[in-house]
């Protein structure tokens, strides 16, 4: 079995896929790249059995065979050599040997036989989006996710897919992202929450590519193909919380502010804040706004004013200087909207441009209480 293909189009496609791959993992055959060449081309796959994927490469061959390569060792080599071509041999004595126009080098293989094969989807039901659209719902919601173990829900990102529209939710209970696309529909209704791990994978190759993504599911897992690509995972296991219970519906004060000024003040009065809280205050009145944090431990303070359009009566409210930043760095917009009825209630940040026909966010953040 021999194949020669381009080191740095083998490394770019590895580096993709060794994303998957975790640092330590149960089963050492989990450590490797599955290399299954047919004749001119070779797919490979990384697995760490929740999550698979695999992409195929044209490579000059005219063999057949299946072997797992050691990942690390691999990429570690990859890395270092400038383009040109690479001749990989595989020995019966199981090792492989890499031919460089430097040198030779041999690695250990597995038999490709011992690893994990990807779950196979029965009777899937299949929507097709953009990736461009998929690629911004997943880096628009993900941040907004939970890293609490106890609720597996609230880790992943909720799809909800039908004839009207797509709708992308993520939440820690603290904030809550809705992404909506009323320009791409499914064919049926469906709902599934997907894990965090592929769809950070799925945001970095995604980003940038213009073609379509063919997404397949059933109850316990879902499959992405796209280009040359396949992403297999199993989906996470609960029902979402009813989100829309949480948004307040009557939110009568009105704040418009200029986003970049907004979030800079935010990041700048916050480094005066308590460390444990992160809490800014925001005082409205007419149209100004006031924004101010203080650290009572450290006697640290700091207080700025902007102008702002303001609609509503005057008040104070508290955040989490950390969860506020997060959202306006999230948001392309000029200019943004707050929208809050009382200081013990969540605030909704939207964008007023900047988004594409058919395309809504709605970002919700909960109050800190105030200590006055």
């Amino acid at each position: 079995m021999k194949f020669i293909v381009s080191s740095s189009y083998l490394l770019k496609q590895l580096q993709i896929l060794g994303g998957v791959i975790n640092n330590s993992n149960t089963l050492p055959i989990l450590d490797n790249f599955l290399f299954e060449l047919n004749e001119n081309q070779l797919k490979v796959s990384a697995s760490d059995l929740e999550t698979t994927m695999s992409a195929v490469l044209e490579v000059d061959s005219d063999s057949n065979g299946k072997i797992a390569v050691p990942a690390k060792l691999l990429l570690d080599t990859l890395k270092t050599f400038p383009e040109q071509p690479l001749t990989f041999i595989i020995e019966e004595n199981g090792t492989l040997e890499l031919s460089s126009s430097h040198g030779k080098y041999a690695l250990a293989y597995a038999d490709g036989e011992e690893f994990p094969n990807a779950v196979e989807l029965d009777d899937p039901s299949q929507t097709i989006i953009p990736a461009e659209v998929l690629s911004t719902a997943i880096s628009k919601t993900i941040f907004a996710s939970g890293n609490d173990d106890l609720r597996p829900v609230m880790s992943g990102v909720f799809f909800q897919f039908s004839t009207e529209g797509l709708t992308f939710v993520a939440t820690d209970a603290h904030k809550l992202v809705k992404y909506t696309r009323e320009d791409v529909t499914a064919t049926q209704t469906a709902e599934y929450i997907m894990p965090k791990k592929p769809l950070t994978l799925l945001k970095a190759i995604l980003s940038g590519s213009d073609s379509d993504v063919l997404i397949e599911y059933n109850d316990s897992n879902a499959k992405f193909s796209f280009d040359e690509t396949q992403l297999v995972c199993r989906l996470i296991d609960g029902k979402y919380p009813n989100y829309e219970a949480v948004i307040p519906k009557e939110n009568p004060n009105k704040l418009t502010i200029d986003r970049s000024q907004f979030l800079s003040s935010v990041r700048r009065v916050s480094i005066f804040s308590n460390k444990t809280t992160h809490q800014v205050k925001l005082k409205i009145a007419g149209a100004e706004l006031n924004i101010s944090a203080e650290d009572i431990d450290y006697n640290n303070k700091a207080e700025e004013r902007l102008t702002c359009d303001y609609q509503g009566d005057d008040m104070q409210i508290g955040f989490n200087s950390r969860f506020l930043t997060e959202m306006l760095n999230n948001l392309n917009a000029n200019e943004v909207q707050l929208e809050m009825s009382l200081p013990n209630r969540a605030g909704i940040l939207t964008p007023k441009d900047g988004l594409d026909e058919g395309e809504k966010v709605t970002m919700l953040v909960m109050p800190v209480m105030l200590n006055n």
